[in-house]
């Protein structure tokens, strides 16, 4: 990657940016959400979308708890043909039912050119998965639409190759563009995928775009997700994109990772917490992100200094 003459263009900060001027541009996604703003936005849902009922209640759970965005997907790529590849076309429709019920908007993913215009009247972002990072006609299509696209780094991809992805997207005439940085595979297997925090500073050097984390995809387990995401917000991250679940032992798909309602609570009060620390929002009530006001509660329950000697007499 060059610093004089970067392979991308549009993606690129302008040249006349200044230190005193922000580097990312929100990208706009309703009248009332911007993505890549002071306020990390979180986007919460179940991998797959396996009915109404069950959307339902994360839809209305995820928002009560700070989300901003509804993430669930009705196509699914698996790697296994015979793994539930998602309720499809039906999946779109309870979607857009949820909207319209709960009015949060949804971000779900596209798989390919002939969906597009289908999901593109659906989704308010439009998820470009990991795998299709480079599948160009793809991404020429969502340039086209016109639709903000959420595009996932691939899990062998270098910075510099998302970023050209991106571009692919631009260059059809789409800015709305956000970057996700999800993991990618090393030689480590102690995660599904090794979170690349470093890749989070390098684009927020390099580009203008936001950048969201997905931390569910990047460990692999759902006990990973809360200091992944912690990470991920001290790093930078314009966001985070987070799989949550009413019963994640019964999902049809990625169950270890999904966390349970009260589990996202818990991940959104100390998000909340380091945004706050980092000069950023997540939009929680101020008692659940105000530090505890007994500061002892912090300390070891005795006193690890020596006594002083006690030269007293004992009859």
């Amino acid at each position: 990657m060059s610093r004089s003459t970067p392979e991308y263009i549009l993606a690129a900060l302008p040249t006349h940016q200044t230190a005193s001027l922000p580097h990312t541009r929100p990208v706009r996604v309703t009248d009332t959400l911007s993505i890549g703003g002071s306020e990390v936005v979180i986007a919460a849902g179940p991998c797959s979308i396996e009915g109404f009922d069950m959307l339902l209640a994360s839809a209305r759970h995820v928002k009560a708890a700070g989300a901003s965005l509804l993430r669930g997907g009705a196509f699914k790529p698996r790697t296994s043909p015979y793994a539930f590849q998602g309720l499809g076309d039906e999946g779109l429709v309870i979607m857009a039912e949820v909207r319209d019920r709960t009015g949060i908007p949804i971000v779900t993913e596209v798989l390919d050119t002939r969906q597009v215009d289908r999901v593109a009247q659906i989704a308010d972002v439009m998820q470009v998965g990991a795998r299709n990072m480079q599948n160009f006609a793809l991404l020429a299509e969502l340039g086209r639409c016109g639709k903000p696209v959420l595009l996932k780094r691939g899990a062998s991809a270098r910075v510099a190759e998302l970023l050209l992805a991106a571009e692919h997207i631009m260059a059809n005439g789409n800015d709305r563009v956000i970057l996700c940085e999800r993991g990618i595979r090393t030689f480590e297997t102690g995660t599904r995928y090794t979170l690349d925090i470093s890749a989070i500073a390098v684009l927020k050097h390099e580009t203008h775009l936001p950048v969201l984390v997905d931390p569910s995809h990047a460990g692999g387990r759902s006990d990973l997700v809360m200091p992944l995401s912690l990470a991920a917000i001290a790093a930078g991250a314009d966001g985070l994109i987070i799989e949550v679940h009413p019963n994640p032992p019964a999902a049809l798909s990625d169950a270890d990772q999904q966390l349970t309602f009260e589990q996202f609570s818990d991940v959104m009060i100390q998000s909340a917490r380091v945004a706050l620390a980092c000069d950023r929002t997540i939009k929680l009530r101020e008692s659940d992100i105000r530090p505890p006001v007994d500061r002892t509660q912090l300390l070891p329950p005795f006193d690890l200094r020596r006594p002083a000697r006690d030269t007293a007499v004992v009859a």
